[in-house]
């Protein structure tokens, strides 16, 4: 199935990133979100990330105005989804929420349309149950910045096609990523193996083995990671590393997976990382002062 144009639905961090990742590769976009001022924030966010590319002798300033013209902005769902070959579903981690969406663009989409979700932890059978479609409805994880990171995690439903496998594939080798396959269950790979990691360093914060600054230098110099558990958090989002690890612990019944309660309270006072909105994150609550 050739693929050329695809609709992003959230057009948060993720969306925005993804949106700008499948514009360099040529597609047209459509980016959808509820309220004009999310697409907006979108737009402003793509522009500083294309900015950067001009500043580092990566991009033309011609080739930043193709990437933003290939980009259509948009509040309703069936503008987004009525001709696309493609939607990739980018909005906040919630299985409710994206199979509302799932089933609406079901209705809208023609039916050659690929659903994809870039859901970080839900299964992809389950946020196929509520459509028709459920042979294209396939996991597409990307990673932050979108636009930038090269893994593509690709996870079959329990009713996907080859054929659908095989087109989120090639098009993600199109964009320049490297899909990798990951059976379909309760985080994948990806976000089960770094929910644990987080979660442990944050019980070893609370029980005073070391500080949060600490640990992340000790990873970043000790394991030679670029970025600590903490600063990692703070960049993804930490309301999405508790949902991951709540909707983890639930379905494999593992409390290791638990969320700590430190977690859950500064998501609840709105430190949930470098976020629109957000008061900040770990580094923000602790008053830390970030190495330069």
């Amino acid at each position: 199935m050739e693929i050329r144009k695809i609709g992003v639905i959230g057009a948060g961090t993720m969306g925005s990133g993804i949106a700008q990742a499948c514009s360099q590769g040529g597609y047209t976009v459509m980016l959808r979100d509820t309220e004009q001022r999310f697409v907006d924030g979108a737009f402003e966010r793509i522009k500083g990330s294309l900015a950067r590319f001009v500043k580092s002798g990566k991009m033309s300033q011609e080739d930043v105005d193709k990437v933003i013209r290939g980009i259509k902005g948009t509040v309703d769902v069936e503008e987004a989804g009525k001709d696309a070959d493609l939607i990739i579903e980018a909005i906040f981690e919630d299985a409710e929420a994206k199979k509302a969406v799932f089933r609406e663009l079901d209705d809208i989409c023609p039916e050659r349309t690929i659903l994809a979700s870039n859901t970080s932890t839900i299964m992809i059978t389950e946020l196929a149950s509520p459509v028709r479609r459920r042979e294209k409805c396939i996991g597409m994880h990307w990673f932050v910045p979108a636009q930038i990171m090269k893994l593509i995690e690709v996870i079959r439903g329990a009713e996907t096609s080859d054929e659908t496998f095989d087109t989120i594939v090639e098009l993600s080798k199109k964009l320049g990523k490297v899909p990798v396959e990951a059976k379909d269950g309760p985080g994948f790979f990806t976000s089960r193996y770094i929910g644990s990691y987080f979660m442990e360093a944050i019980r070893l914060f609370e029980s005073g083995v070391a500080g949060i600054k600490e640990i992340d230098t000790m990873c970043k110099l000790g394991f030679g990671w670029p970025m600590g558990p903490f600063e990692l958090m703070d960049l993804t989002g930490l309301d999405i590393a508790m949902h991951a690890s709540e909707y983890v612990c639930r379905e494999i019944g593992d409390p290791r997976h638990a969320a700590p309660i430190t977690l859950k309270k500064l998501v609840r006072a709105d430190y949930i990382g470098n976020k629109p909105g957000s008061k900040g994150g770990w580094y923000a609550y602790y008053k830390i002062e970030k190495e330069k």
